[in-house]
């Protein structure tokens, strides 16, 4: 109900059953089939733990310029400052850099901005504070690829500045020493969907030189995995090798304020995953920079001292908890304001009394909400800062930019972006951001739309095979968990819990009960009661309680199910128009023996002494259920009567529900019905062509 549309791709039985015969789990196979996957080759990537190897850090444009600048630093004991962001992947970015460089014996101060008095990047303010602390040398992590002003305010104090960054670059390049971002237009690194962290990994490996990089990337990988799950990078490439790793690492971390953490967060007995990360992990990180507390973070993560470790992991919590129930206000207040005064094709809502740490989640939660991108600003003596999220593939690095003449300053990603402006401009932003949303989007209405893997039978979901789909993992952007679709299940009890903030539903679908969980949905709202058939887009995932595994189904979105007569007029006129059905929809239209021994002596006994028969398709079908224990479906009464048209058995003439037919006797002659191009087709959907013979009707 969230959804306007759910795209279902069309079932491949054939790329599903080469998957399976090169050694692919059934239901993971049905997966990666619907993605486009059909050899073992196209999938080993994403099913084999550290397929893709890392490349050479040199590669990065401007490595070999940032090495030799710190190295020196190294050598000449000079203080260097780690300037990083106050979000997961800018502290995990700080705290990586300032631990491998002090291990080096370096004078290493790290620095997070606060990001309710200073804001994001680097700031001149900051810089002046660093050049009084007698920093010679400022290394950027997760920051600093448009800070060209705050740069050269840095070389007139005499500090060099090596910027290591992962976010979109602007025309113009700050002065560095040197400039590391696979985003730089002339840098020809093979991968550019590093976090920021990432390339601090990078920078590390490459000061450890080749002998010395394998095992920086084994002490690290946490935190780089830590950073690059909780910044949505695409889960592709490198990326996938340095979370692998770093979820191995994390198991058994030897990081004290990292264990301290994973226990307070009540992760200590379970296996971590991507999901587990980004989100438990990752939200009480992110809660410390959200409310102004970021240096907490990055303390916890570079403790030694076990108790106060455990006091900043109790604190983290405390923060997150905190930042839920801000957010909850803010996104309450924000729906009031727009049932009042709705806004089309952009939001832009603004507000003096808004906690600037939230306001990317509340924007998050507007886009999905009402589909669209969603800019929030907290102002402040005249001038506000602004985050925003992107909705249906609009970018909005494109889009602020075309404002820039309107913003103090921007920068981010496509999807993610945060800008400075001045309270007087806002209006005149809001009109120039829709401007820009409907030129990206050609004047159509943005997608709301689910992408699935396709539909399933209740009876593939085991726990067996759902298991298997953890071989995806680390799943994310660019390799997403599976999603699937259960359609016509009944109800059986719906249940508030978690103080009726969310949905359990106990369902019936083809005889199999499963259990589901609909995380902030409210079921009287939504028109969920006991016996309604409902279609289900979910997650399926393993619950264990009391030591039990057993499957259930972490319900994206639903819908109420079409009625069972209409949903199968739906399928046969999707037969008709030679659509891809998928496997359950070819099974409901394939007639069995049984049906075709049936209706043929129907036939034949209608007819009589002459061979032309007018009947209802209603009656017909009614009439062939009673007599012999049928499913009475019209549709498959329809679709039986045109094979045995197709075999030449029959003439067909149909007119709504009114039938007029002429058989065509064959004494002694057998008909293998087998041999009709829309039974191949029905089994070809199915997947089980090679076991037609067992089925094969044939019919004198």
């Amino acid at each position: 109900m969230g959804y306007k549309h759910w795209n279902l791709p069309p079932a491949r039985p054939a790329a599903r059953r080469a998957l399976e015969q090169a050694g692919v789990p059934p239901l993971l196979a049905a997966v990666l089939a619907a993605r486009g996957l059909e050899t073992w080759e196209q999938v080993r990537p994403l099913i084999t733990l550290d397929s893709t190897p890392l490349h050479p850090p040199m590669e990065l444009k401007d490595m070999e310029k940032a090495v030799q600048r710190i190295q020196a630093a190294l050598d000449k004991g000079e203080s260097i400052a780690v300037y990083g962001d106050y979000d997961v992947d800018g502290i995990t970015s700080t705290c990586l850099l300032t631990h491998y460089l002090t291990a080096r014996g370096g004078s290493v101060l790290p620095y997070i901005p606060d990001r309710l008095e200073e804001g994001y990047g680097l700031n001149q303010e900051a810089i002046s504070s660093l050049a009084q602390q007698g920093v010679s040398l400022i290394i950027t992590v997760d920051c600093g690829i448009t800070a060209t002003q705050e740069v050269a305010h840095a070389a007139s104090l005499g500090l060099d500045v090596v910027i290591t960054d992962h976010h979109e670059c602007k025309q113009t390049l700050p002065p560095a020493v040197a400039v590391v971002d696979p985003h730089r237009p002339d840098c020809t690194y093979p991968f550019s969907g590093l976090a920021g962290v990432g390339v601090a990994l990078k920078l590390a490996m490459a000061l450890a030189g080749p002998e010395g990089a394998q095992q920086v990337f084994e002490d690290y990988a946490d935190l780089a995995a830590i950073g690059t799950v909780a910044d949505v990078m695409p889960m592709l490439g490198e990326n996938r090798t340095i979370v692998q790793r770093g979820l191995m690492t994390i198991a058994q971390s030897k990081r004290l304020g990292l264990s301290m953490l994973i226990q307070a967060a009540g992760l200590g007995e379970k296996p971590l995953s991507a999901v587990s990360i980004g989100y438990t992990l990752a939200p009480r990180i992110n809660a410390a920079g959200r409310m102004g507390r970021a240096s907490l973070a990055a303390e916890l993560l570079l403790s030694n001292d076990p108790e106060r470790a455990a006091q900043l992991a109790y604190t983290l919590c405390e923060l997150n908890r905190t930042r839920q129930g801000v957010e909850g206000e803010i996104f309450q207040t924000c729906i009031q304001r727009l049932e009042q005064s709705p806004q089309q094709d952009a939001i832009l809502l603004a507000d003096p009394q808004w906690h600037q740490g939230v306001l990317g989640i509340v924007a998050s939660r507007l886009a999905e909400k009402y589909g669209c991108p969603t800019f929030m600003v907290c102002m402040e003596h005249g001038m506000g800062k602004g985050s925003c999220r992107s909705w249906g593939g609009i970018n909005l690095f494109q889009v602020l930019a075309q404002c820039s003449d309107l913003l103090e300053s921007f920068g981010g990603h496509a999807l993610a972006a945060g800008f400075t402006v001045q309270e007087k401009n806002l209006e005149a932003l809001a009109q120039r951001l829709r401007q820009g949303v409907l030129t990206q989007s050609k004047g159509e209405e943005l997608p709301c739309v689910l992408e699935t893997d396709g539909t399933v039978l209740p009876q593939e979901l085991t726990v067996e095979q759902v298991e298997q789909l953890e071989l995806l993992e680390p799943c994310g952007l660019g390799n997403p968990r599976p999603v699937l679709v259960l359609t016509g299940a009944h109800v059986l009890a719906a249940t508030q819990v978690g103080r009726g903030r969310h949905l359990r539903l106990r369902l019936e679908a083809r005889g199999v009960s499963l259990d589901g969980i609909f995380f902030s949905a409210d079921g009287g709202a939504l028109g969920i009661v006991p016996g309604c058939r409902l279609d289900v887009a979910f997650y399926p995932q393993i619950n264990e309680f009391r030591g039990v595994r057993s499957v259930q189904l972490q319900i994206i979105d639903l819908r109420h199910a079409l009625p069972r007569a209409q949903l199968e007029q739906a399928i046969y006129e999707k037969y008709r128009r030679r659509e891809p059905l998928a496997p359950h929809e070819a099974q409901s239209l394939l007639p069995s023996r049984g049906e075709f021994v049936a209706l043929w002596r129907y036939l034949e006994k209608q007819g009589g002494q002459s061979p032309h028969i007018q009947d209802s398709l209603a009656r017909m079908t009614r009439t062939l259920a009673r007599a012999n224990g049928l499913p009475e479906i019209p549709t498959r009464t329809l679709l039986t009567l045109e094979v045995l048209e197709e075999r030449g058995l029959l003439t067909l003439t149909r007119q709504e529900d009114h039938l007029d037919i002429q058989l065509h006797r064959r004494p002694g002659q057998k008909v293998d019905l087998e041999a009709s191009s829309i039974l191949q087709m029905l089994r070809a959907a199915l997947g089980d062509a090679d076991d037609r013979e067992a089925e094969s009707p044939k019919l004198r």
